[in-house]
């Protein structure tokens, strides 16, 4: 299915605004596997002198044979195309040579880095010896996150300092992701999101003519299909001994959020997944939440882990724990398991969803600095967004089910809202429900006397 590019647009406008400065450009672009950082690449490069390399795993000599093929039929220089580059100070110094405007898009770059670890420090030699005032727009990009860091961004790296600046691609959030499905209401789009989540590639290979059910069985259950084998392929690209990350990962994904649940279910040892712990959230994998009021985040003891892609989650809850199953058939029987617990699947993602939603509607009640969820001991809010200038607090209750939300909701919030110490006393509190059946006329008629906000789906009750 072919799909037209999907947003991006305030990534190709930051990489425009470079490229009309007319000065030479040393832009570092990362993110993870299938983020679309490729297709990013190609419509920077759309209208423009560009040429593109993507590395690979062969040896040197054959990559700069290639790379002289590229180069060569760009320049119309037979020769080059022939006999190719002998190493990378050739490169540079035959660039320079050409005085001409140009992208130069490196693509995996982290690939040349593994093939010989002095490549960063090539580039570093050929930029300040040859490029940097050659007015090239030299682009490194690559999906190894904690390589691409490593190689060019923190301080250690050889290219720090050099880079002009950096483009971190994200996954695309709810609203960008249901680009790639038009004619989907909210409803219906929150299904394939709680499955995929906003992964271009992934989102790519589901087909909108069909239920997420089929889309299931036959694009992820099926062993013959990349989604199937996708997640253990990412890992083993990142990761030297991915077995204890898998074990980590299924871990959390099936709600053992807490260190020392983590440590239980996987019998590693405190200090050892401290440490993996640390990698899954330098490759954003997975991120340590903590309550929306800590004042100290980084400090706080209060973190619980979650998975950060939707895919990822869903693919350690339904495909890793039953591979032997899907391996002899018996799709529709791990199918039935998906479907039981389909639901409380999306109310997890209708949460991430809401945090993001309430942005949207922050004329209805103040500027929101921060929002997350929070919680003490026994003592859970969905959502809370804060601004401590104005002193002002939301609270806030996402509700994914057949039931309409009621005023018994509104009053069970507000006693939870009054164990929440921030600013207690000296704060005005709003309150916006967010449900995916509706309300009921009591809480309609609740909500124009009270500072209460109603969100059916994505839309505004008015």
């Amino acid at each position: 299915m072919s799909r037209k590019f999907i947003n991006r647009k305030n990534e190709l406008l930051a990489l425009n605004e470079k490229w009309k400065s007319g000065d030479s450009q040393l832009v570092v672009v990362y993110g993870k596997r299938r983020v679309g950082k490729t297709e990013l690449l190609k419509q920077f490069g759309k209208n423009k002198p560009f040429i593109y390399f993507l590395a690979d795993k062969r040896t040197q000599a054959e990559q700069f044979k290639e790379l002289g093929r590229i180069i060569g039929e760009y320049f119309n220089d037979t020769i080059l195309m022939k006999r190719g580059f002998v190493d990378w100070i050739e490169v540079f110094q035959y660039l320079k040579k050409t005085k001409k405007r140009f992208v130069f898009a490196i693509d995996e770059y982290p690939y040349l880095v593994e093939s010989d670890s002095a490549t960063s420090s090539l580039f570093q030699k050929g930029w300040d010896e040859y490029l940097k005032n050659s007015g090239i727009f030299l682009i490194l990009s690559g999906s190894s996150v904690a390589m691409m860091e490593s190689e060019t961004l923190i301080q250690k790296s050889p290219l720090f300092g050099r880079r002009t600046g950096q483009l971190l691609v994200e996954p695309l959030n709810f609203y960008q992701a249901g680009q790639f499905f038009p004619k989907k209401s909210f409803h219906d789009f929150m299904r394939f999101y709680s499955i995929v989540g906003g992964m271009p590639a992934y989102l790519l290979q589901m087909d909108d003519e069909k239920t997420p059910e089929k889309n299931i069985l036959q694009k992820i259950f099926s062993p013959t299909e990349f989604l199937f084998n996708e997640v253990e392929f990412t890992l083993k690209e990142e990761l030297r001994e991915p077995k204890n990350y898998l074990a980590i990962l299924r871990a959390i994904s099936w709600g053992k959020r807490k260190f020392g649940e983590i440590v239980n279910e996987t019998g590693l040892k405190k200090n050892i997944l401290t440490k993996y712990l640390n990698v899954l959230e330098r490759l954003r994998l997975i991120e340590k939440e903590v309550p929306a009021t800590e004042k100290t985040p980084q400090k706080s003891r209060k973190g619980l882990y979650r998975v950060t892609d939707n895919f990822f989650r869903f693919w350690f809850q339904f495909v890793y724990p039953y591979k032997s199953e899907l391996q002899i058939g018996r799709q529709q029987e791990v199918l039935d398991r998906y479907e039981k617990c389909s639901a409380s699947l999306e109310a997890v993602v209708y949460e991430d969803v809401c945090r993001e939603l309430v942005f949207d509607f922050e004329k209805h009640f103040f500027h929101i600095e921060r929002a997350g969820r929070w919680w003490e001991n026994d003592k859970e809010i969905d959502l809370i967004g804060l601004n401590k200038k104005e002193r002002k607090i939301i609270f806030g209750e996402c509700k994914w089910s057949a039931k309409l939300v009621g005023t018994n909701i509104y009053l069970d919030l507000k006693k939870k809202a009054a164990s929440v110490q921030w600013e207690r006393g000296n704060r005005e509190e709003f309150y916006i429900f967010f449900s995916k059946s509706g309300f009921t006329e009591d809480m309609l008629k609740l909500a124009k006397t009270e500072k209460i906000i109603l969100v059916q789906g994505d839309k505004l009750i008015k």
